[in-house]
């Protein structure tokens, strides 16, 4: 088993919808279990000129292979009709592989952790809401990096009742 952080986003059709739906799809993976769930944060788009989006982080344990585990992501991707037109542009749900266990993955498909993990507060604020004490891969804590990465434009979203 490996421990799998994912990185959800959203900015189109419902973000706030889409993002809950997808942590239920990501329960359903095969050979994986949902084992956390950050808050729900708002912030504002990186790129083009787009509606701001909405994002949190989810822990899996999976038994799936990190290639095998992409494949998942991007079907759930698909079933939410994400579409690659523009980079960084708007997306109805986009699913990145953060982090898989302590591996540093560079390949074709995959760069693991993920290449912008360390910059961005919509990922790193939402990691910290699950696990506090994490470190990198390269023996980086995750507190070193929020403190060197304010929470501009983040919002975290109140829980549904």
């Amino acid at each position: 088993m490996a421990l799998a952080y994912i990185g959800l986003g959203s900015n189109l059709e419902d973000p706030l919808a889409q993002v809950r739906r997808a942590f239920d799809e990501l329960a359903d993976i095969p050979l994986t279990s949902l084992l956390a769930r950050s808050s729900i944060y708002s912030s504002h788009a990186v790129g083009p000129e787009q509606p701001d989006y909405i994002n949190a982080v989810a822990l899996l344990d999976t038994r799936l292979a990190p290639l095998a585990l992409l494949d998942a992501l991007q079907a759930i991707e698909q079933a939410h009709q994400r579409v690659r037109i523009q980079h960084w542009g708007p997306r109805t749900l986009d699913l990145d592989l953060l982090l898989y266990d302590d591996q540093i993955i560079v390949e074709e498909r995959l760069t693991v952790p993920h290449p912008y993990l360390t910059q961005r507060s919509f990922v790193l604020y939402p990691l910290a809401d699950i696990t506090p004490t994490l470190q990198l891969p390269d023996g980086t804590p995750l507190a070193d990096l929020l403190s060197r990465c304010p929470a501009d434009g983040l919002l975290r979203l109140p829980s549904p009742a």
